[in-house]
């Protein structure tokens, strides 16, 4: 996915997060994302994220969610990386609990930008092999390689 390398910060990633629901796990994020934006706090991160929470959940099946929200003060998008060391419910089609979160805060504006980002990151991370070699690192600097050598699979030739 283009631009990656610049909407996951390096200090927006942590691994092994203890949580035991949504709310915490939303709450850590925010504090992630607060790392990677400007002129923005945790509290109006987690504000944000909780109101389109409310209108349905952004868990996409297979362990992952992408809780995203857009604030008018936002000059850039920006992203975080959440591993959770224990699944939890997070309301998911597949009711399958979730441990990888992928949070993204975009400006209000940039609505277009807003859905080929998380169009991205679903294709992303509908791929097996990315969501288990993320379950696999051990820190930081390994989670952020791995999104960043992620490569979508070729299609196959007819």
């Amino acid at each position: 996915m283009s631009g990656l390398e610049e909407l996951l910060n390096e200090i927006a990633i942590d691994c092994s997060v203890a949580v035991a629901s949504k709310k915490k796990a939303l709450e850590a994020l925010s504090t992630l994302l607060e790392r990677s934006t400007e002129a923005v706090d945790a509290t109006q991160i987690f504000d944000s994220l909780v109101a389109r929470e409310r209108l349905g959940s952004t868990g996409l099946g297979h362990g992952i969610a992408i809780p995203h929200g857009r604030l008018a003060q936002l000059e850039r998008t920006g992203g975080a990386l959440l591993i959770l060391e224990e699944g939890i419910d997070f309301d998911a089609p597949d009711r399958q609990p979730v441990s990888i979160l992928f949070g993204l805060l975009v400006p209000e504006a940039c609505n277009d930008a807003h859905l080929q980002i998380l169009a991205g990151l679903a294709a992303m991370f509908s791929d097996a092999d990315l969501r288990n070699a993320l379950r696999a690192c051990s820190d930081e600097p390994a989670l952020r390689q791995t999104m960043l050598n992620w490569e979508a699979p070729k299609a196959a030739s007819a």
